[in-house]
């Protein structure tokens, strides 16, 4: 007894001993970074890794004999490149050295062979010669470089024009951008809401509509949060007719935001365009017309005016209309409100008669990843559909619409048509997770009949895929990579066999500069036993015997994820740059995001704010730590921007003790004050009850603002005109109610990307997860991305735009 006694005053003594030592010592200091780790870390970001990539880029530029031309990168500058695929030769296009003394001599000026005046050539049809413009004029030059002779003034970039396009307020008083005929002779403008036609040769201009009013104008691009003023217009094959609408908003409800007077100081300006709700009671609608360019007769087409929808994303667009080779025919979709039925239709365009051909119905949304393609020559279409889970696509008889045939099937959607071969029946399409044991957003192409036979691969490397097809289709120049693996070119045969290899990319540079590419991970989502991927980044130099807080760079969904594309690139964001200051961050693609099967895209449809994929990021971060003990699960931050702010609320209020730092940007935290489309297609119809309640008050994250634990910080441009900035001062109303503590950030007169301050909206993004969720001081006022450092900015990583 009397040992124990002793032993536990001994113990006493020896606490009280150090408690006085401890109380003598000074107190510990946080851990503080300095501007070399900013420095440091800002040696990451794309302006600087960017440039320390040589070649692996091949942009063919096709021959009458499908022989080809491509400008190559290399070490010491450039050079031109002419394949012959028959052949199988790979050669200079010219001689350099020759033509650049040729041309010196010729211009009076030294150019260099490896760093020649000229981006572009044109052959000449004996190939002999070739064509370019540099020092004010246009040459002429042997190919051997014999001599360079010169043939009149450059005449600098051609003017460009197309058959459609789109653009931003559309409102009237000066003219807006116009829109050039396929014939190049005349071209189409918006002025004072109607729609104006300007002679290409003469500069002669004729009204072509006149009962345009304010906010019921013709082609007016200025509906939601995107706006141009391009006319909105497909013009007919025979350059004679013009397809458009003329757009009713003239009661639909406004935004309002308001300009910081900085420069100069005075009057504020107030901004005021057209931006309904989900649940208002009118929406913009499409009387649609066709135009007749030579007399101005408008054609109306007989039928009730469409919704300001698409059949992908949430802006009208020129893919769903398509023009009969005789111009004599227009097709075109009609989406819905709810986005849940679409509807191909065909108008004459002499009389406005409208004919129904086919519709699709669906339970939540409706999405074409390709354009529809109407086979008028057979009288056929071509539909894509949902309808056995995966993408794909179906041959319908245009007549009745009925079913022909299924022409592609089996796992993996197809994500886009690239080439259709009516006179052959073939078509060439990009699919995605058709290759098993590969990352399932990798992109591979096939080729296939119209009948659904001769399924061909065409791209057998692993990796991500990017094709360029010969005129004929014969041949194919395929680029791949891998988010850790560089770009390699090979020219393949149009069976997909190798015919040679073109170029591959030089990272040495990037390897010297201590560059390293992010680690691929595989996880398993909520569920239990769906597999989910991403990315993670660590810093380069990782110190296994420690533990890093982790950042999860989010992005919900439902039309993107939170990765982005999967082909290699050396820097993404700030994502690797933020890893270099002490954290692990990751990037991971939840359900609810696109690129796989329908369930899979659908896991929340109308649970927006409850689920935005948050439960998959927890699932996967538990999953990494488990296999990656360095990772600590105690120190989780969040961050994103758009939809990926509104996901990062949901994680700081709805899983308060998981993510203990989260920094949101322009997030749209309420689909009731956001632009109508995205709401009404992800999460449905604002429906009212008796009790005044709705179904989207529950995904309303301002409605939770009162569990948060953590820090946060919220931040917004103060002119967004795609999530107006209320939408974050909404959740600060109701922090402050809540008696919270947090931080907010408005970035006066900045829009949704945050523009000239993005920089600055960089480096408080790095403080405050360094200051939080690190536990260090960041240096103050790190001139990010400051020219005066010689340092370059980078915009927001996840300034994914909500659509």
């Amino acid at each position: 007894m009397r040992i124990r006694r002793l032993d536990t005053i001994h113990l006493i003594l020896l606490a009280v001993l150090a408690a006085g030592i401890a109380a003598a010592l000074p107190a510990q200091q946080p851990r503080a970074l300095t501007a070399a780790d900013y420095a440091r870390a800002e040696k990451f970001l794309g302006p600087a890794l960017n440039p320390l990539v040589v070649g692996g880029s091949v942009s063919a530029n096709w021959l009458p004999d499908e022989r080809f031309w491509y400008r190559n990168t290399t070490p010491a500058g450039a050079e031109f490149i002419l394949v012959d695929p028959g052949r199988r030769t790979r050669a200079r296009a010219f001689d350099h050295v020759r033509l650049a003394a040729a041309l010196s001599a010729a211009a009076g000026s030294k150019f260099a062979a490896d760093n020649l005046p000229f981006q572009t050539i044109e052959f000449s049809t004996d190939g002999r010669n070739i064509s370019f413009e540099a020092a004010g004029r246009r040459w002429t030059c042997d190919v051997q470089g014999a001599g360079c002779i010169a043939a009149g003034e450059a005449t600098g970039a051609r003017a460009s024009g197309g058959r459609g396009g789109r653009g931003g307020a559309g409102r009237g008083g000066a003219a807006g951008s116009s829109v050039a005929s396929p014939d190049g002779k005349r071209s189409t403008y918006i002025r004072d809401w109607n729609l104006w036609l300007r002679d290409t040769a003469g500069g002669q201009e004729k009204q072509l509509t006149t009962d345009g009013v304010k906010y019921f104008g013709y082609a007016t691009d200025n509906a939601g949060w995107s706006s141009s003023d391009r006319a909105i217009v497909l013009w007919s094959p025979d350059s004679r007719k013009i397809a458009t609408y003329q757009q009713d908003e003239r009661e639909v409800g406004e935004m309002y935001l308001v300009s910081t007077p900085v420069n100069p100081v005075g009057h504020p300006t107030l901004r005021v365009s057209k931006f309904p709700l989900p649940g208002d009671p009118v929406m913009a609608m499409l009387h649609r017309v066709i135009i007749e360019a030579d007399t101005g007769r408008v054609i109306r087409f007989q039928m009730q005016p469409d919704y300001h929808r698409a059949t992908l994303g949430d802006n009208f667009s020129l893919r769903d209309m398509q023009w009969s080779p005789d111009s004599s025919r227009l097709a075109f979709i009609s989406t819905s409100r709810d986005h849940k039925q679409a509807v191909l239709r065909i108008a004459d365009a002499a009389t406005g008669t409208v004919r129904t051909v086919y519709e699709e119905k669906v339970a939540t949304q409706y999405e074409s990843r390709i354009q529809c393609q109407v086979l008028w020559a057979t009288n056929e279409f071509l539909w894509y559909s949902q309808r056995d889970d995966w993408g794909h696509v179906y041959l319908h008889d245009l007549s009745t619409g009925k079913l022909n045939n299924q022409v592609t099937t089996g796992e993996g959607p197809v994500m886009q048509l690239v080439r259709l071969d009516e006179k052959n029946r073939i078509m060439w399409f990009a699919a995605q997770g058709r290759e098993k044991g590969e990352d399932p957003y990798f992109r591979h192409f096939y080729r296939i009949g119209l009948d659904g036979r001769n399924y061909t691969p065409l791209t057998p490397d692993t990796g991500d895929h990017s094709i360029q097809l010969s005129p004929s289709g014969r041949f194919l120049v395929d680029t791949y990579s891998q988010p850790d693996v560089p770009p390699a070119v090979t020219l393949r045969d149009g069976d997909g066999r190798l015919v040679m290899p073109l170029e591959k990319a030089d990272i040495s540079k990037l390897v010297a500069a201590g560059w390293k590419p992010p680690v691929p991970i595989k996880m398993t989502a909520r569920d239990g036993k769906t597999d989910i991927y991403g990315l993670m980044f660590q810093p380069t130099d990782l110190d296994l015997r420690k533990k890093y807080p982790v950042v999860n760079n989010v992005y919900p969904g439902p039309q993107t994820g939170s990765t982005g594309s999967r082909s290699f690139t050396p820097a993404r964001g700030d994502r690797q740059a933020l890893a270099e200051l002490g954290f692990i961050v990751v990037t991971i693609d939840g359900l609810g995001t696109p690129g796989r099967s329908k369930t899979f895209h659908d896991a929340y449809y109308g649970a927006m704010g409850r689920d935005n994929t948050i439960p998959d990021q927890v699932a996967g971060m538990k999953q990494l730590a488990q296999k990656y003990p360095y990772i600590d699960l105690d120190r989780v931050g969040i961050w994103g921007h758009s939809g990926g702010g509104f996901a990062t609320t949901t994680a700081m209020f709805r899983f308060p003790d998981f993510f203990k730092v989260g920094i949101a940007e322009s997030g749209n935290h309420d689909q009731r004050v956001n632009e109508d489309d995205w709401g009404e297609r992800y999460q449905g119809l604002l429906v009212r009850s008796a009790d005044g309640n709705d179904n989207y008050e529950v995904e309303a994250n301002q409605n939770f603002a009162k569990n948060l634990k953590g820090h946060l910080l919220l931040a917004h441009g103060t002119m967004d005109t795609n999530v107006p900035p209320y939408q974050t001062l909404m959740i600060a109303d109701a922090l402050i109610k809540a008696n919270k503590d947090f931080d907010m950030l408005m970035l006066p007169n900045q829009n949704h990307g945050y523009g000239t301050a993005s920089s600055y909206m960089m480096r408080r993004r790095w403080d405050y997860f360094v200051k939080w969720l690190l536990g260090a001081d960041p240096p103050k006022e790190y001139p990010l991305g400051q020219p005066a450092t010689g340092r370059g900015g980078n915009p927001p990583p996840s300034g994914v735009r909500i659509p």
